[in-house]
C-alpha cells in the first residue's frame, strides 16, 4: 500500500513593521528615512512625518517598505487625496502633497542639480510654473491589457512590478481617456476578444494607447496587438466610435516581440482619420499614432511660447530646433525667423513635422531625419550666422559630441528644454565651459502629482572668439 504524505502548506509569516520618521524626498519623490544604518524608502510619505510601514524587502543598503499609516502628518500633506489607489498604483508619489509644496519641491530639485555641478546659474532658478489644473491634465495614456479572475482589466503596471492595476477613474487622466477605457474594457469582455499573456506568449490585445486633444475634445485610439487582426478589431473600433463619438481615429499597431517595447513597426488605420489634430497656442499640430508629443498639451504650449519669447528672433535670422519631434518648437520659431531647421532621429516624426509646417502655411521650415551631430555638421556651411539654437533632448540629455558641435556653430542664444534636472545640469556645465552663460532658468510643472519637472534654460554666448 502506497502512503502519500500530505504537504503542509507553508505558513505565511507576518512581515516586520517599522516606525520611521521621514527626513527627505529622493529625486523620484519617495520618502527617505534612516533605520539601523540603512535607508528606508517609503512612497506616499513626506518630510517630518512619522509613519508605520511594512517591510517588503531588505537589501544591502536599502529597506523597501509599504506605507501602512501616517502617525504624524507633515504640514505639506493635503487633506484630500484625489485617488483611492495611490498606494497600489504608486504612479503618483506626490499626490498626497499640497500642490504649492509640489511646486516648491520641483524648484529646489532643479536648484540642487545645478549646485551639484557648481553652476553659477543656481540662484537664477525661478518659481515653478503651475499646471492648471493639476489633475485631469494628462492627454496621453499608454495602458496595458490583462486578465484577473477571467475579467478583462486595462490599467498601469504597478511601479517596480508586472502587476496590472486597473485605473477606471485615474485623476490625472483627461476624463475622455477614462471614458474610453471603460467602454473598451466592457466591449472586449463582451466580445470575448483574447488578451495577451506575457507568460504563455499568446492572446491578441497587448496595449491601449489613447491621445486626446483637450481643446477640440477629440481622441485617437491605437490597439497594440500581438498579431494582425482585420476581423475583431474593426468591429471593436466601430462599436467604440458609436459609444464614444469623440473618438475620430482608431488604429491597430502590430507588435509580436517578446520585450517591453510598446509599439511595433506596422500600424494600420481601422477607422476614421489617419492622425489627431491638436493645437498648441496658435499652431495646429497633426499627431500620428506613433509620434511623441507632450502628455500635458496645455503646459507644452507654455513651453513653446516661452522658447519663442526668449529666442527674440528677427525676420532676417536663422534658428535650429534639435530633437524637434513633430515640430512644435520649430513652428513657433518660424513665426519670427527667416528660416528654421529641425533635426530629429525618428523619420515618422520628421514626416509629421513637415506636414505640420504645411498645415500652418509656414514655408520657412526644413526638417531632416538623422543623427543629431552628423546633421549639425552638415548644416554648418549653411549657417554662418546662426542666431538661435534650441535643444529638447530625451531624458538622458545630449551626447558630448552634439554639444561640442553645437558650441562650434556659436549661436548667439541657446535655449535648452529638459525633462531631467541631472542630465540638464551636466550638459549646462559643458556649455558654460564652451563660452555660454546661464541667463534664466524656468521650471515648468508638466507632470503634477509626480516628481518629474520640465525646465527651460536660456544661455547667451559670451566668448565671441
Amino acid at each position: 500500500m502506497k502512503i502519500v504524505k500530505k504537504q503542509q502548506k507553508a505558513k505565511q509569516l507576518p512581515r516586520e513593521t517599522l516606525k520611521l520618521t521621514i527626513d527627505s524626498l529622493d529625486n523620484e519623490g519617495i520618502g527617505l528615512a534612516r533605520h539601523q544604518g540603512k535607508t528606508a524608502l517609503v512612497q506616499g510619505a513626506f518630510p517630518k512625518e512619522t509613519v508605520l510601514v511594512e517591510v517588503e524587502h531588505i537589501g544591502r543598503t536599502h529597506i523597501y517598505t509599504r506605507l501602512l499609516k501616517v502617525l504624524r502628518n507633515s504640514p505639506q500633506r493635503t487633506t484630500h487625496i484625489p485617488c483611492k489607489q495611490e498606494l497600489d498604483c504608486l504612479g503618483c508619489p506626490l499626490i498626497g502633497m499640497k500642490y504649492q509644496a509640489q511646486l516648491d519641491f520641483k524648484q529646489q530639485r532643479v536648484t540642487d542639480a545645478l549646485i551639484s555641478q557648481k553652476l553659477s546659474g543656481a540662484e537664477l532658478v525661478l518659481p515653478t510654473l503651475a499646471s492648471a489644473p493639476p489633475v485631469n491634465y494628462r492627454a496621453s495614456a499608454k495602458l496595458v491589457f490583462g486578465r484577473k479572475r477571467d475579467k478583462v482589466t486595462i490599467g498601469l503596471y504597478k511601479r517596480g512590478s508586472h502587476d496590472i492595476i486597473g485605473c477606471p477613474d485615474c485623476p490625472i487622466h483627461h476624463p475622455l481617456i477614462n471614458k474610453i477605457v471603460a467602454v473598451v474594457q466592457d466591449e472586449v469582455q463582451r466580445q470575448g476578444i483574447s488578451v495577451y499573456s506575457s507568460k504563455h506568449k499568446n492572446g491578441m490585445l497587448r496595449y491601449l494607447l489613447i491621445r486626446v486633444s483637450p481643446l477640440n475634445d477629440r481622441a485617437m485610439v491605437t490597439f497594440v496587438s500581438n498579431f494582425r487582426d482585420l476581423q475583431q478589431l474593426p468591429k471593436l473600433a466601430k462599436w467604440l466610435t458609436r459609444k464614444v463619438p469623440e473618438v475620430v481615429a482608431v488604429h491597430q499597431n502590430v507588435n509580436s516581440s517578446g520585450g517591453n517595447v510598446i509599439l511595433g513597426q506596422e500600424t494600420l488605420k481601422l477607422l476614421g482619420a489617419p492622425d489627431l489634430i491638436d493645437r498648441a497656442g496658435d499652431i495646429r499640430l497633426r499627431i500620428a499614432p506613433g509620434a511623441f508629443y507632450q502628455v500635458n498639451s496645455l503646459q507644452a504650449a507654455r513651453v513653446y511660447a516661452l522658447v519663442r519669447e526668449w529666442a527674440q528672433l528677427k525676420k532676417n535670422q536663422t534658428a535650429i530646433d534639435l530633437y524637434c519631434g513633430i515640430g512644435g518648437i520649430a513652428l513657433h520659431l518660424a513665426k519670427d525667423a527667416k528660416q528654421v531647421f529641425g533635426i530629429e532621429v525618428v523619420p515618422e516624426a520628421v514626416r509629421n513635422a513637415a506636414d505640420n509646417a504645411s498645415l500652418n502655411n509656414l514655408n520657412n521650415c526644413r526638417f531632416s531625419a538623422g543623427d543629431a551631430a552628423e546633421e549639425l555638421r552638415g548644416l554648418a556651411e549653411k549657417l554662418p550666422n546662426l542666431a538661435v539654437a534650441v535643444v529638447n533632448p530625451p531624458r538622458k540629455g545630449c551626447d558630448a559630441e552634439v554639444l561640442e558641435t553645437l558650441a562650434n556653430l556659436s549661436p548667439q542664444r541657446l535655449i535648452y528644454v529638459s525633462c531631467d534636472p541631472d542630465s540638464l545640469a551636466r550638459d549646462l556645465a559643458l556649455l558654460t565651459q564652451r563660452g555660454y552663460q546661464i541667463e534664466q532658468v524656468q521650471p515648468i510643472d508638466m507632470f503634477p502629482q509626480t516628481a518629474h519637472v520640465e525646465t527651460v534654460v536660456l544661455l547667451t554666448r559670451t566668448d565671441k572668439s
